[in-house]
């Protein structure tokens, strides 16, 4: 049983790049869906695919890498907020990640969304994690 499922999202995805995998796949939950929708639109990843197994479903996530060097497109993921200590932040206060070249993935009222789309619709909320 896992307790933190976000985190553990992450180091599936983690995992699947450090062994070389090009597709992982993920148990679903709608967070789930929802932050691997942000990673394709932001192009982290290559593609992905959403598959009913009459259970909770499963993500499989296409990853992509650089063709001539071989390195994956997403060189960190981290874990903010999580369940002992959760990390919440004011639209000015969300810090830039990797000087604007990473995202953070925040979890608002009006939805999961970038930092940079939570500060447009000035709204905060739970910082999930920063990808870059």
């Amino acid at each position: 049983m896992v307790t933190d499922p976000i985190a553990d999202f992450l180091t599936r995805i983690r995992n699947a790049q450090m062994a070389g995998h090009r597709v992982v796949e993920i148990p679903a939950s709608n967070l789930k869906k929802r932050m691997t929708e942000i990673l394709y639109s932001q192009g982290y990843i290559l593609k992905y695919k959403f598959e009913d197994d009459n259970k909770q479903g499963i993500i499989k996530i296409a990853l992509k890498y650089d063709p001539s060097t071989k390195q994956p497109a997403i060189i960190s993921m981290e874990r903010v907020s999580r369940p002992g200590l959760r990390q919440y932040a004011r639209p000015a206060e969300f810090r830039r990640v990797k000087s604007g070249l990473g995202i953070a993935i925040v979890s608002t009222s009006k939805g999961v969304m970038t930092d940079k789309e939570a500060k447009a619709q000035n709204v905060g909320g739970e910082v999930l994690c920063y990808v870059y």
